[in-house]
């Protein structure tokens, strides 16, 4: 019983310090955040901060990796099997099966990734966020999504076209606080990845 309590205190202690970090970024930006900052808004002294990370950067870094490893857990894990129940026919419904997940996700930790994205937060988190994007696409164990013998342009290239466009997209939905379901979103972006930017825009047919 004492070690549930324990464990609940520590989940309870940095899911706050967490939360905190979301507002400072917002309302200061991190650079300028400090740990008494976080202490102070989290009703926490410093000594409590330090148990649990080693400053303001090893508590970022360990977020965001927290966060990367939850939606490799429900997004990459699952792409094999989403894949497979797909119909032999149906590729071009790949991009939307795998983006409403992902953007379901987003949405569910909609605080911290608009804090993360945002000009105050982690420059960064970015080229992280493009790196998880091309384990997903060509490295995901057997079940690649793109096979490098079938491209036409180099993977350096398309990965950047791809990360480069979604997260744009995701920067307009979630700084703008757009009011699209994940599915809206998915199925917006799934148009124009693959149909091409002059389909959305309605000049090619």
């Amino acid at each position: 019983m004492g070690n549930t309590s324990s464990d609940l205190r520590v989940i309870r202690t940095r899911a706050s310090i967490k939360k905190v970090l979301i507002e400072l970024i917002e309302e200061k930006g991190f650079e300028a955040v400090t740990v008494k900052d976080i202490a102070t808004k989290a009703n926490i002294n410093r000594g409590t901060f330090y148990s649990h990370y080693q400053d303001k950067y090893d508590l970022m870094m360990k977020c965001e990796e927290e966060l990367l490893q939850e939606l490799e857990k429900k997004i990459i894990k699952n792409l094999p099997e989403v894949i497979s129940n797909l119909a032999p026919t149906s590729s071009p419904s790949i991009p939307f099966t795998i983006l409403v997940p992902f953007f379901e996700f987003l949405n569910q930790n909609r605080g911290f990734i608009k804090a993360l994205l945002g000009a105050k937060g982690d420059l960064s988190f970015q080229s992280k966020l493009k790196i998880f994007m091309q384990k997903t696409l060509f490295d995901n164990n057997n079940h690649p999504i793109f096979k490098q013998k079938n491209l036409l342009v180099p993977q350096e290239y398309l990965i950047s076209y791809i990360a480069s466009a979604h997260i744009g997209v995701i920067e307009e939905w979630l700084n703008h606080d757009r009011g699209e379901s994940p599915k809206e979103i998915a199925r917006i972006i799934s148009t124009m990845t693959i149909n091409g930017p002059f389909f959305a825009a309605g000049i090619m047919k």
